[in-house]
């Protein structure tokens, strides 16, 4: 038989584009789905004579079409040599039985699926396990849609449109009283001055990080013309030359003159909290803090409590709270663009984790 592919629902229920593209990768691979709530290791899912199976994969998903009963040989795991397990639990005594078994991957929906003892016995057994190289599927995804909440909070893009449903406000463009006045609303103009707003070209982009999402999101802020400054003490500087961003070395220093403030880092143990009540309190009166990886890396109290007072504007994807609950003060305001934190689960960011992990294979 040769490739072996088995989901988990479990793994579609977080990926659900990315193990039908991985088996268009794999088009001669046999295709496995153990039903849902099935949560029993490899090896016993094998042992059902009864779970559906696919033929050759047409790049499309299978999980509801083209499936069939049919009998595995008793040898059938000792036939597999290049195997893939997304969501399945594996054990030892499972994988003994793939003792034709060269290459693989185990994957959870979150991270590697396999446990040190499985990782120390199919390295004694010469298998080359596989795992993802980065986060980069789905960098491009997030990237772009913090580029677009950027927009969206100059602009006021989400605020307009609710207000036009409701009634024509929004089209009176004559200023207060019909005369003009300095500063005062004109023709044409949707935008509030009172915070960043207008053009990203020649804005203030100030951006932590450097890394995968961050260094593309500083290329099309530079792209578009923005000055563009950012901090990562773990970056390279080839990294900062690739963005287009001027490295800036001390945090308060970044945050001193931002008029566009977009923290774009992991959460982890080191980042939670990383930009403080200082640095949020330093963000000069009218900044647009975008946030679009996690929001815990920042003071959320902070942010809130300057949001609120409308200090600074916000537009969000990610929360402190999730999901955010109705009549949270932060919704529906005239400063604070919002999503609910589906910035990166894009179908090109599912067919680019498939793509990424394939690769590591040897050609066939």
């Amino acid at each position: 038989m040769g490739d072996l592919i088995v989901v988990h629902p479990d793994f579609d229920g977080v990926w659900p584009f990315a193990a039908g593209h991985f088996h268009a990768l794999w088009p001669e691979a046999e295709l496995i789905r153990p039903a849902y709530g099935d949560d029993r290791p490899l090896g016993e899912v094998l042992e059902d004579a009864g779970s559906a199976r696919t033929g050759p994969a047409s790049g499309a998903d299978h999980r509801n079409a083209g499936l069939a009963d049919r009998a595995r040989p008793a040898d059938f795991a000792g036939s597999v040599t290049r195997m893939a397990t997304l969501g399945i639990p594996v054990t030892v005594e499972c994988l003994r039985r793939f003792d034709a078994l060269e290459e693989a991957t185990f994957q959870a929906a979150y991270g590697r699926g396999l446990d040190e003892e499985c990782g120390a016995y199919l390295a004694e057994a010469g298998v080359a396990v596989y795992d993802h190289p980065s986060e980069g599927f789905w960098s491009q995804s997030v990237a772009e849609f913090g580029l677009a909440l950027t927009l969206c909070g100059l602009r006021r893009i989400p605020q307009l449109h609710r207000e036009i449903i409701d009634g024509q406000a929004p089209w009176d463009y004559e200023p207060p009283g019909g005369r003009g006045r300095p500063g005062a609303r004109g023709q044409q103009f949707g935008d509030d001055p009172a915070f960043a707003n207008g053009t990203l070209s020649g804005k203030r982009v100030r951006i932590v990080g450097a890394g995968n999402i961050a260094s593309r999101y500083a290329s099309f802020a530079n792209m578009l013309g923005a000055d563009v400054a950012a901090w990562d003490p773990y970056a390279t500087e080839p990294g900062f030359h690739r963005a287009g961003a001027r490295r800036v070395y001390h945090l308060d220093q970044l945050v001193s003159d931002a008029e566009v403030f977009a923290p774009m880092v992991p959460l982890t143990e080191s980042t939670h909290g990383l930009v403080g009540t200082g640095q949020i309190d330093a963000l000069p009166r009218g900044c647009l803090v975008v946030l679009a990886t996690r929001a815990l890396i920042c003071d959320m109290e902070a942010v809130r409590r300057r949001v609120l007072a409308d200090e600074l504007s916000l537009a969000a994807d990610v929360w402190d709270i999730e999901p955010l609950p109705p009549g949270d003060p932060l919704l529906g305001r005239h400063n604070v663009v919002h999503t609910p934190h589906n910035a990166g689960r894009t179908i090109d960011a599912n067919r680019a984790w498939a793509e990424k992990l394939a690769a590591q294979f040897r050609p066939r």
